[in-house]
């Protein structure tokens, strides 16, 4: 099955930089969409940015221009990269991968997330 990890989250000072990775393994069938989502204590799990493998992006309103998101299709990876960070982008951030799998399902698979904190 496939399995999602990610790296690069930690602390930095509002209006700073940080890039987040996420590994896809045990792929076996092409991945059609990668994104990212982040959630915070009492709020719904909400879509930061998402990418084809065409490489068609889409992007929160409250992240455009702030954030970019690429992705590495023969290494089955994306990245995040993250700039004007502001004390609202706190969250811990998931990755998320979207596949039709053996029987023609549509499959999603999820990260245990990376948590961002954005603090002076």
């Amino acid at each position: 099955q496939v399995q999602l990890v990610e790296s690069g989250g930690g602390l930095v000072q509002p209006g700073g930089s940080l890039r987040l990775s996420c590994a896809a393994s045990g792929v076996i069938f092409p991945i059609n969409t990668m994104g990212w989502y982040r959630q915070t204590p009492g709020k719904e799990r909400e879509l930061v940015a998402t990418i084809t493998r065409s490489g068609s992006t889409n992007y929160a309103d409250s992240v455009k221009g702030r954030f970019t998101i690429s992705r590495d299709n023969g290494n089955n990876t994306v990245d995040l990269q993250m700039s004007s960070l502001k004390p609202g982008d706190t969250a811990v951030y998931y990755c998320n991968v979207k596949y039709d799998d053996y029987y023609g399902v549509i499959r999603y698979a999820w990260g245990q997330g990376t948590l961002v904190t954005v603090s002076s």
